[in-house]
């Protein structure tokens, strides 16, 4: 399916992913409301979103520049340092934009 780049074209796309992403969350909740959660299906979910989050950090620490690969390591320090995420995100943001303005 090609889309046209003008601004209909944009526009479809972005409303077809937005589609997309709600029938997902919708999707996910209405079969989470019937599965009974207990501690084998507990383990599950939290070493998915584990999986999950070194699915989109490896790529991007093997394939990106100086700025990605600082934000990784400022995030990876800070966060086992402080144990809390909004820090740690928010120095890995600084230090990706800070190595990029220089």
């Amino acid at each position: 399916m090609n889309l046209a780049l003008d601004t209909t074209g944009v526009v479809l796309a972005i409303s077809l992913m937005a589609l997309a992403s709600y029938a997902v969350r919708i999707g996910g909740l209405l079969i989470m409301a019937r599965i009974p959660i207990g501690p084998r299906v507990e383990r599950f979910i939290n070493a998915m979103s584990g999986s999950v989050l070194i699915a989109v950090v490896t790529p991007l620490a093997l394939q990106g520049d100086a700025g990605a690969r600082a934000a990784l390591a400022t995030t990876a320090v800070v966060l086992a340092l402080t144990r809390k995420p909004l820090p740690a995100i928010t120095a890995g943001i600084a230090a990706a934009a800070l190595l990029r303005a220089f």
